[in-house]
């Protein structure tokens, strides 16, 4: 009899694994596939390794602004996709070895769910005292005339060869599909970013949309909202490409790119065992993480929202803890979105228009990257921090930040916020300088409406 079975390995089944053997269960984890799941083998670890050379690229580009004449004399994206395998085999190799290091049994194999305490796996039947649910997302191709024939995912843009001549993408527009644009873009693709919705990243703050679609403008992207793409038919050299919107439009092109995912909660025995799904066919979880079914939690992609593999991975010390008999409530407003674009984009929390919505008096402040010393000293001027917080108590609501190292600078907001911080802590706050960080102290100072290096208002 295992305590707890943890049904996907990758880093939110890896993490809850771990941290149930930690606190005394014995656990087996059961992977149909490789350790690390998209995230290490075909998700966050690949696309940066791809996305460090784009940087590089991008900058070599611009080092005469810095004395430097230097060209690029070639292009070896053999050597990407092998440094990319490099990395995630080492990463692989290094969860493996810690999961047998904390006792945890991998069972290889598909995992089906025959009663809340019972799992078959690899000829075997197991018996359990609780069970958990990791089982990512998979590649999803929309239901387009034509689309299927002319669709490059996600997965083949990291072993590419040879980079296209042009590229269509469409979707949501998330994360995914900008840094793709991004990166394709970066390498000399001529990219088509379109999306249905009025801006891109419609589920961020309107500034972030904003300064980021400007960025990649500028970049030579070609931004397209308001855009169905309604068939692909193949033509002369590609394809054809027909987006509905304001107005009609042709978009020739060499691929189309396919970035939408969907939860793996398909062929899994849920509904024999009744946990309850939601329209897109994620895991219904409570606030501790626990879906319809007692003993039985689910994380990261397979219940839906962000599919974020950080998100996945602290939910999955929640979920364990809780299957061992705690009670803790997941903090979903606590996780930060980041995007490694060129500027990157590092979020969390409310937006303004989403604060607004709740009927919450706000105060904003906005500190922009061009009046930073040390993005003046980099050339990296493109982007702001806004920081949105409560008018009457000044507690931090959200943090946007387009601009260098956003990714990492979101880090400051997560803590501020999880602490309850207020904007007027921050404001008081000292950072190095010359350093991007002091941005955060400089929005927040905006917030308290006596920002030091901005005119009056």
């Amino acid at each position: 009899m295992h305590d707890v079975i943890v049904i996907g390995g990758g880093p939110g089944g890896y993490a809850a694994a771990i941290r149930a053997s930690q606190l005394g269960a014995k656990v087996a984890l059961i992977e149909a596939s490789e350790i690390g799941g998209t995230c290490v083998n075909r998700g966050c670890i690949p696309t940066k390794v791809w996305m460090r050379t784009a940087s590089l690229l991008h900058w070599i580009r611009k080092s005469s602004e810095f004395g430097i004449k230097a060209s690029v004399q070639e292009l070896d994206l053999q050597a990407i996709v092998e440094r990319k395998n490099g990395v995630s085999g080492d990463i692989r190799m290094g969860m493996e070895g810690l999961l047998a290091n904390n006792g945890v049994e991998v069972i290889r194999g598909r995992a089906l769910l025959k009663s809340p305490r019972e799992v078959t796996a690899d000829g075997k039947t197991l018996q359990t005292k609780k069970i958990l649910l990791a089982t990512g997302s998979s590649l999803k191709i929309p239901d387009v005339p034509g689309l299927e024939e002319a669709a490059m995912t996600t997965d083949q843009v990291l072993e590419l060869k040879e980079i296209p001549s042009s590229v269509l993408i469409w979707g949501s527009p998330g994360p995914i599909e900008v840094e793709m644009a991004s990166l394709l873009n970066i390498f000399g693709c001529n990219v088509s970013l379109a999306t249905e919705s009025r801006r891109l990243l419609p589920r961020e703050d309107g500034d972030t949309s904003q300064r980021l679609a400007q960025a990649l403008r500028e970049q030579g992207v070609d931004v397209l909202p308001r855009s169905a793409l309604q068939s692909v038919q193949e033509s002369e050299g590609g394809f054809e490409a027909k987006l509905s919107g304001p107005e009609e439009r042709t978009v020739k092109v060499e691929k189309v790119l396919v970035s939408s995912r969907r939860p793996n909660t398909a062929r899994l025995g849920l509904e024999r065992v009744g946990v309850q799904l939601n329209e897109d066919d994620s895991i219904q979880v409570n606030k501790r993480l626990e879906s319809s079914v007692d003993g039985i939690y689910a994380i990261g992609d397979a219940t839906g929202g962000w599919m974020l593999s950080h998100a996945s991975s602290s939910m999955a010390v929640t979920a364990a803890e809780n299957a061992m008999g705690n009670n803790r409530k997941f903090p979903f407003h606590l996780i930060p979105r980041g995007i490694w674009t060129i500027p990157e984009v590092g979020t969390v929390g409310l937006s303004e228009e989403e604060a607004e919505k709740q009927g919450i008096d706000v105060e904003v402040g906005d500190f922009p990257y061009s009046i930073n010393g040390l993005a003046m000293v980099r050339d990296e001027t493109d982007g702001a921090v806004k920081i949105i917080s409560d008018s009457k108590y000044g507690e931090i609501l959200g943090v946007h930040i387009v601009g260098a190292n956003a990714t990492e600078l979101v880090g400051e907001a997560v803590m501020a916020m999880q602490l309850e911080a207020r904007a007027g802590e921050l404001a008081y706050s000292i950072r190095l300088h010359p350093t991007f960080s002091e941005g955060v102290v400089d929005a927040a100072r905006g917030a308290l409406g006596w920002a030091l290096y901005l005119p009056k208002q």
